[in-house]
């Protein structure tokens, strides 16, 4: 399985994310500190995470999606969209609940950015992880009850652990 990688552009106010390979809790720093870094923009018209070369999503790298999704709409009363032709993708991204949150679309329809630019790993320390695995499982868990029966015990042995 290719390792994970994040490719990005901006489009006047819309903002495209294009997650790679297998994108694990190692990219998490990445991926929270762009998402922030998009936020503090003047604007954003849209959102469009791009998942059609994604190989694999950990819980962690979705629930930091879902914290996206869920900030988009307080601050900016947007849905973000994403693509995801990958049947096996979508169905985690339904079990998780993410159609409550994101407009999802299976089908690209020529949906491409020719302008991605890939953004450097940043590394994070086992404390600056273990707060974004919490984090991260701690919006899931918010999303739905199935999702709290799943992480709970995750986020309580984190939990104490620090």
């Amino acid at each position: 399985m290719q390792t994970g990688k994040i490719l990005v552009a901006q489009h006047q106010a819309t903002f495209v994310i294009k997650l790679v390979g297998d994108v694990r809790l190692t990219l998490s720093t990445t991926i929270d500190d762009y998402f922030n870094e998009m936020f503090s923009s003047s604007s954003i018209d849209g959102v469009v995470i791009d998942l059609s070369e994604a190989q694999g999503i950990d819980s962690t790298s979705l629930g930091l999606l879902a914290k996206l999704a869920i900030q988009a709409k307080q601050l900016y009363q947007l849905v973000p969209m994403i693509l995801s032709p990958n049947p096996n993708i979508t169905r985690l991204l339904d079990s998780m609940g993410f159609n409550q949150v994101f407009d999802i679309h299976q089908d690209l329809n020529d949906q491409k950015c020719d302008n991605l630019g890939e953004l450097p790993m940043k590394s994070a320390d086992e404390a600056c992880c273990r707060s974004k695995v919490i984090e991260a499982h701690r919006v899931l868990m918010d999303m739905n009850e199935t999702n709290r029966e799943t992480f709970s015990a995750l986020v309580d042995t984190l939990e104490a652990a620090s």
